[in-house]
């Protein structure tokens, strides 16, 4: 296999003095034995999406190493010396489970601290939510957190925060990017100053502990709290650190822990994939939900921003929530919390995303608050809170299994929401309901919504470009039709416009721009196409809804809902 001049010239690169013996000894061994993941590993620099920098580990400016988190860490730290001139800088660093965490950690706490900069470092793996509220606990101008979320065994990643806890949105990841992008990797200062790192734990987890309970925690009895039986699974993560103490101090003694699963590690063992998402990642835990006659089981992904919930439905079998029936039952939840409290008078809102479900609006509208809708990914809600200072900030999520309940922690957050659910089914139980019925009850009152997602993988330099092509195809040559339905409107986040198919008339999108199209059909449903900036995939969230008149006909319904989701699926040649 011939290797193309521009591969040579980046290897060639990473062959000079500026790199370890262990790195050109690894970049031989590739060039001899595996010229295309060789060409796989420099064909480009690895990239901030949505959630930061995150990649395959190995040798190569598009893999994750100390090279190029410690480029990262060079540019960002000399950002923060422009944005913050004068200032005595810090910054908190927490890392999850995964191959090499700590020690990628620890190099980026030294690129820091050899930059003068103050490093709060978590001494052991911690939840990325106690990250984002550490930095605005210790007073930080930044955050980082090592972490691939739930990708394979093989990822790594870097997330940065900024000083409101929020992960880096528009200005500073620009300036960032530009500033990385604009070093050698030879100006990157390895040599730490050991007196300026700072290791943390005990002090951040307990305000942390504290914050959680305070903000998820809605006046259920000692004895519905009781009552409730638990299972909990931190599928190998970081969660088993804290949300098991959350529980107990919050009142929930009745908690189930998943023993294979309690043992933080990286190669997650007993799944497939760390991904609460997939029902078979909680298989383990629904099991022991039988055995235990529990009535929920939650489980959180590697680094706990992420939790799926399970349920007893009408049948009383163990079901597993989509995200978006999560975040609709936590939000009306919350408003009623609120609401009781008489905490509502115009000045609130809640959050979530393009992609996730229209019934969001449905129910904001009903208790009278805003619902704010931005971007994927959580960086932009926390952006909210930033931009709405003169509002108040209820919660929020997005159909990827993420909450966040209040602004203590400006990400998506398992630990409070967690607690927040435990609180619902508690509370539920007590009046003789369950989650599950109070869902039905929530699609009777505002709509019956249903999600799917649609998740195509395509692999490599050739999968980026035709993942490329497709969105070129959808933008170029818009459908009019889908599943014998016009398509009333296209909505354009790269290009900031929403085009009426109907008349032609072309609006302006008050959004920043995003790879995203969204087609509107005439009879409301609804169908996003978003390449990931994270994984190699185009996703398409596919939202159809109808009446429900009665919780008796729901799963007549749910099956009109479900052919019509199949229907979409096979216009739009997705399978």
């Amino acid at each position: 296999m011939e290797i193309k001049q521009n591969i040579l010239d980046a290897v060639n690169e990473w062959l000079t003095p500026t790199f370890d013996n262990e790195t050109h000894v690894a970049i031989k061994e590739l060039m001899t034995t595996s010229p295309a993941e060789l060409e796989e590993s420099f064909y480009k620099n690895l990239e901030f999406g949505t959630g930061g920098m995150r990649g395959v580990m190995g040798v190569g400016n598009n893999r994750i190493n100390k090279y190029t988190l410690g480029k990262s860490t060079q540019g960002l730290s000399n950002y923060m010396r422009q944005v913050f001139p004068n200032k005595d800088l810090k910054v908190a660093i927490a890392f999850d489970c995964r191959h090499n965490s700590k020690s990628l950690a620890k190099l980026v706490a030294d690129v820091f601290s050899a930059n003068g900069i103050s490093v709060y470092l978590f001494s052991d793996l911690r939840p990325t939510p106690e990250l984002s509220f550490a930095v605005r606990h210790l007073g930080c101008q930044a955050g980082i957190v090592l972490t691939a979320s739930h990708n394979p065994p093989e990822y790594n990643g870097y997330k940065v925060y900024w000083e409101d806890g929020g992960q880096i949105v528009p200005p500073e990841d620009e300036g960032i990017i530009a500033t990385i992008e604009n070093l050698n990797y030879n100006e990157i200062k390895f040599t730490a100053n050991e007196s300026l790192i700072h290791y943390i734990d005990t002090e951040v987890d307990k305000a942390f502990i504290k914050s959680s309970i305070e903000n998820a925690s809605f006046n259920t009895s000692a004895e519905a709290k009781q009552n409730l039986k638990i299972v909990f699974t931190s599928l190998h993560g970081t969660s088993i650190t804290l949300v098991p103490d959350v529980l107990a101090q919050a009142g929930y003694t009745n908690v189930h822990i998943v023993p294979e699963q309690a043992v933080p590690n990286g190669d997650f063992p007993t799944v497939k994939s760390p991904n609460p998402e997939e029902p078979e990642a909680l298989a383990m835990a629904t099991a022991l939900a039988e055995k235990t006659n529990s009535d929920i089981v939650i489980g959180t992904d590697p680094d706990c921003d992420r939790l799926g919930v399970a349920v007893r439905n009408n049948e009383g079998e163990m079901t597993l929530l989509n995200g978006n029936q999560t975040m609709i039952l936590m939000t009306a939840f919350l408003l009623e919390q609120w609401k009781k409290q008489d905490k509502i008078n115009g000045k609130q809102f809640v959050g979530s995303t393009i992609v996730s479900t229209p019934m969001m609006m449905e129910l904001a509208t009903s208790y009278g608050v805003e619902c704010k809708i931005g971007l994927t990914g959580f960086k932009w809600i926390a952006k909210m809170i930033k931009d709405f200072p003169e509002l108040e900030f209820i919660g929020g999520g997005e159909e990827s299994f993420g909450f966040m309940v209040g602004d203590a922690v400006r990400d998506k957050d398992a630990v409070a929401a967690t607690l927040l659910i435990c609180e619902m089914a508690a509370q539920a139980k007590a009046k003789g309901s369950t989650v599950y019925k109070e869902l039905l009850k929530l699609y009777v009152d505002n709509g019956f919504y249903k999600e799917h997602l649609v998740s195509l993988t395509k692999k490599g330099m050739d999968g980026l470009q035709e993942i490329s092509q497709m969105m070129i195809d959808m933008r170029e040559n818009p459908l009019k039709e889908i599943n014998g339905q016009r398509v009333i409107m296209l909505e354009d986040y790269q290009s900031s416009t929403a085009t009426n198919l109907l008349d032609e008339e072309v609006t302006t999108l008050d959004i920043p721009k995003s790879n995203v199209l969204i087609y509107y059909l005439e009879d409301g449903s609804k169908i996003c196409a978003r390449p990931s900036g994270t994984e190699p995939k185009i996703k398409f969230y596919i939202s159809v809804n109808t009446e429900l008149e009665d919780v008796e006909d729901f799963k007549e319904v749910e099956n009109i809902l479900d052919n019509k989701i199949k229907n979409i699926i096979a216009a739009m040649q997705l399978s």
